[in-house]
Formats: C-alpha cells, sequence, structure tokens
C-alpha cells in the first residue's frame, strides 16, 4: 500500500471547535493510528472514506487520487472502494446476518443474483457465521458483530480496508483471539488495511507503520515494526500525552 494524506478541515458546533491538520504516508500493509479520543482519528476515517469533505489537502492511493481540492478532485464514496467498519460495526437492524454481508453487492438482499448469493454462502462459510444466517443482529454476539461487519466489507472486494477501533466493545479474552482471526483475514485478502486504537496492544500486535495523533494534528510517523526497544517507544508517545 502506498498512501498519502495531507488533510485541513475545521469543524465547529454550538459547544466545540476543532482543526484537524493531519500529515503521513505509508508503504505499509498494515497502518494504525494511535491517539487520545478527540484527536481527529474517526474524522480522518470518514474524510479517507469520502464520506466527510476536507477543506483542503490531498489523498493518494496508490495511483488514484481519492481527493485533491487544488485540482477540485473529490472522488464519490461510492467509488472510492474503501471497506470500512464502524466502531460500533452499524449493521442493519431490520435485516438478518446473511442480508448484511449481502446488502452492498446489490444494495439489497432480495435483488440478488445466484452469483452473488453463493458469494455470501462462501463469506458466512469463511467468517464461521453460517449458523447465523437468519439471526438478527440483536440477537448475536459482539465478537460475531465484528465477523459480520468484516464479511460485509470484504466481500466487495476492497482496494483498502478502514477498521474504527473493533476491539473496542469486546472483552479481553475474546479480543486476543479476533486479534489473530484479523491478522489471519489481512493475510488471506491480502487487503491494506488502516486501524483506529487507543489500545497499546493492538499497536504492538499490528502497526508496520505507527501514526500518533494529538489535538487534530499528527504528531508522530513512525515504521513500528522495524524500531528496537517497542515498549519504551511507546511507553514514551504515551508520557508525552498525558504530559501535553
Amino acid at each position: 500500500m502506498n498512501i498519502d494524506v495531507s488533510i485541513k478541515r475545521q469543524y465547529s458546533s454550538k459547544s466545540r471547535n476543532f482543526n484537524l491538520s493531519a500529515s503521513f504516508h505509508s508503504s505499509d500493509q498494515f497502518v494504525v493510528i494511535f491517539g487520545p479520543s478527540g484527536s481527529g482519528k474517526t474524522l480522518t476515517f470518514k474524510i479517507l472514506a469520502g464520506l466527510e469533505k476536507p477543506d483542503a489537502g490531498r489523498i493518494v492511493f496508490g495511483d488514484r487520487i481519492l481527493f485533491d481540492s487544488e485540482k477540485k478532485i473529490n472522488i464519490p464514496a461510492r467509488h472510492r472502494n474503501i471497506g470500512y467498519v464502524f466502531q460500533d460495526y452499524a449493521l442493519f437492524a431490520h435485516m438478518n446476518v446473511a442480508e448484511n454481508v449481502g446488502f452492498g453487492l446489490n444494495h439489497g438482499y432480495k435483488r440478488l443474483t445466484e452469483s452473488h448469493r453463493k458469494s455470501i454462502d462462501d463469506f458466512l462459510d469463511l467468517f464461521e457465521i453460517s449458523d447465523l444466517a437468519r439471526l438478527m443482529p440483536h440477537e448475536i454476539s459482539g465478537g460475531q458483530k465484528q465477523r459480520v461487519a468484516l464479511a460485509r466489507a470484504l466481500i466487495l472486494n476492497p482496494d483498502m480496508l478502514l477498521l474504527d477501533e473493533p476491539f473496542s466493545a469486546l472483552d479481553p479474552l475474546l479480543k486476543d483471539r479476533l486479534r489473530n482471526g484479523l491478522i489471519d483475514v489481512q493475510n488471506r485478502f491480502e487487503v491494506p488495511v488502516i486501524m483506529i486504537t487507543h489500545d497499546p496492544e493492538d499497536i504492538d500486535t499490528f502497526a508496520e507503520t505507527l501514526v500518533v495523533y494529538e489535538s487534530g494534528e499528527v504528531k508522530q510517523v513512525c515504521p513500528y515494526y522495524q524500531q528496537q526497544g517497542k515498549g519504551v517507544l511507546l511507553d514514551g508517545i504515551m508520557s508525552s500525552m498525558l504530559l501535553s
């Protein structure tokens, strides 16, 4: 993955004024964005996905320009081919598991072709959720919801996958198991991943490139997997956040 991001966005509401000014580059397959709540991580994701428009800047992924304010380029979200797994998984409450997984193939399960239905069955098997196919989202666990959300994103064969704190709502034992499962998924699909987290264990497990956010800015970008003494590096980053 080659991704170049340089974006600015001013956000104002009755309760808050926020300025995002973020720049980073990576050619790694797994980028982790780390930082405290409210530092601009999720806003960056929405901009990458095309759900929000920056005020200025440029986003290039591979040989595709997704956004360039000077050239007036802004590729619509539906044409960016980016999978997005939200923090709360955002499953459709009125659709069962199979319908959720297949929704993006033809914008609704009832209009799918036989080929689409075969793909859904294959992905249900792959993520070991075939037995949940007819259950509704409120009837399944957090870990099962995560697998449904990943299947829904990956069935579209995205060029990039965005994961917004995918383990935050899970208990510690389940987190460990699903972290290993995510590594298997990434290896199988060979899809570049950008993950948001505030959990140091996610960094140690996944980060090839580490992007550190604070107060709307990127404070540090480093090739984390190449670092000697990673624990010392991470402790230093967290200490600087506490002191700032």
